[in-house]
């Protein structure tokens, strides 16, 4: 039987194999890993906003992590769209194969 480890976001690793996508569970780990990615993506906008935020009122004058957390919004995000043009030509070369 043949296995393939993924990680998790959050570190963790699961096994799936070949029963496992048979019987709908490499689609339900697919589909909660790429909800919490992008979840993470959010959550870094947010620190990035409100870094920016806290910059401009004064409550830091730490510009150093203010531009650290927008970097890491900036590639995370860029990161998201980078995997979500390998999803839609994956999906778009399955759409041009003969059934």
């Amino acid at each position: 039987m043949n296995e393939m480890r993924i990680s998790t976001s959050q570190g963790s690793t699961e096994k799936l194999s070949d029963t496992g996508r048979a019987h709908g569970k490499t689609e339900k780990a697919f589909g909660r890993i790429l909800k919490e990615s992008i979840e993470e993506v959010n959550r870094l906008q947010g620190e990035a906003d409100k870094a920016i935020e806290d910059l401009a009122t004064g409550e830091t004058k730490n510009i150093h992590e203010t531009m650290i957390a927008m970097e890491k919004a900036e590639v995370s995000f860029k990161l998201m769209l980078q995997v979500r043009n390998k999803i839609l030509d994956a999906y778009q070369e399955v759409m041009r194969m003969g059934v």
